[in-house]
C-alpha cells in the first residue's frame, strides 16, 4: 500500500483488507471530486487480495444509494462474483452495476479493478458512428488500447456477459457504445489513469468538434505515442503517482473516507 493513505488495521478486519478498503474509498472520492458521479449509480469495483479470502473471488462496491462522496473505507459492501453480501450492511447491491464488472472480473485475470463512467462527453463520445478520434494528445495515447461493445440496454442480462468479454478481448480499456466508458486493470492507479486519459481524450474530442476538421494522428506517431507514454511506465508507478497526489488532494478537501 502506498505511503499516502497509511493504513492501520482496524479492529477485526485483516490488514490488507483495511489497505484496500481505504484506497478503494479514496478513489471514489476523488471520482466526486473529478465530477465523474451519475447520482448514485455507477461503480468501481476492487477484487479483495487472496491474503484475505484465501484464493476465493471476493470484491469491494459501493453501496447502492449513496452518492461516491459518502462512500467509506467502513461502509464499502462485501460481494461474491454473483452479487450476494457477504457482511452484514443495511445497503443493498445494484445488480446492473455488478453484472459486467462481474464478468470482466471473473473472466480476466489481471482486472483486479473495474471502473465504470456516464460522463457527458464519455458518454458523447460513445454515442458517435467514428468512436473515439485519433486526433490528440490523449487519443494518441491509447493506441491499440481501446475495445467497443454495442448498446444493448440496462446491463441486468447475465446472457450479455459472452458478447462483451468477446468485444472487448484483451484490451484494457472499453467504450460500451451509447452507454459509457469502462476501464479495468491490475492495480486501482492503473485502471485510474487509463480512464483519466480516456475521459481527457473525450473531453478534447467534443470541445475540438465544434471547430471544425481536425487534424488527424498517423497510426505511426500514436503507436509511437503509446509507447512512450509516462502514464504506463513502471518508474511513474502506472498511475500510482497521479492516484497519490488526487488522494493528498481529497485529504485537503474531505478526509471522512478513511472511516
Amino acid at each position: 500500500m502506498n505511503a499516502v493513505l497509511k493504513p492501520a488495521a482496524k479492529a477485526g478486519m485483516h490488514p490488507d483488507e483495511w489497505a484496500v478498503r481505504l484506497e478503494l474509498a479514496a478513489c471514489y472520492r476523488i471520482f466526486a471530486m473529478l465530477g465523474w458521479v451519475e447520482m448514485i449509480y455507477n461503480h468501481i469495483t476492487l477484487r479483495l487480495p487472496d491474503s484475505v479470502t484465501g484464493g476465493q473471488k471476493q470484491f469491494l462496491i459501493n453501496p447502492f444509494g449513496l452518492h461516491y462522496s459518502e462512500v467509506t473505507a467502513s461502509n464499502l459492501l462485501k460481494i461474491d462474483l454473483q452479487g450476494n453480501k457477504l457482511d452484514e450492511s443495511p445497503w443493498p447491491v445494484n445488480p446492473a452495476g455488478f453484472t459486467v464488472h462481474a464478468a470482466i472480473h471473473d473472466s480476466v485475470p489481471d482486472a483486479h479493478c473495474v471502473m465504470h463512467t456516464h460522463t457527458t462527453s464519455g458518454l458523447a463520445v460513445a454515442c458517435t458512428q467514428g468512436g473515439l478520434a485519433q486526433n490528440n494528445f490523449y487519443s494518441a495515447q491509447l493506441h491499440g488500447m481501446v475495445a467497443y461493445h454495442d448498446f444493448e440496454g440496462i446491463t441486468v442480462h447475465a446472457d450479455e456477459a459472452p458478447r462483451l468479454l468477446a468485444n472487448m478481448g484483451h484490451k484494457p480499456v472499453l467504450i460500451l457504445r451509447n452507454h459509457g466508458l469502462l476501464s479495468w486493470g491490475k492495480t486501482l492507479p492503473l485502471a485510474f489513469v487509463r480512464l483519466w486519459t480516456l475521459q481527457r481524450a473525450c473531453d478534447v474530442q467534443v470541445a475540438q468538434a465544434a471547430l471544425g476538421p481536425a487534424i488527424p494522428v498517423s497510426e505511426a506517431v500514436a503507436r509511437k505515442t503509446t509507447e512512450d507514454s509516462f502514464q504506463w511506465d513502471q518508474r511513474f508507478g502506472a498511475g500510482r503517482d497521479v492516484f497519490d497526489a488526487l488522494v493528498r488532494q481529497v485529504d485537503r478537501i474531505d478526509a471522512s473516507y478513511k472511516n
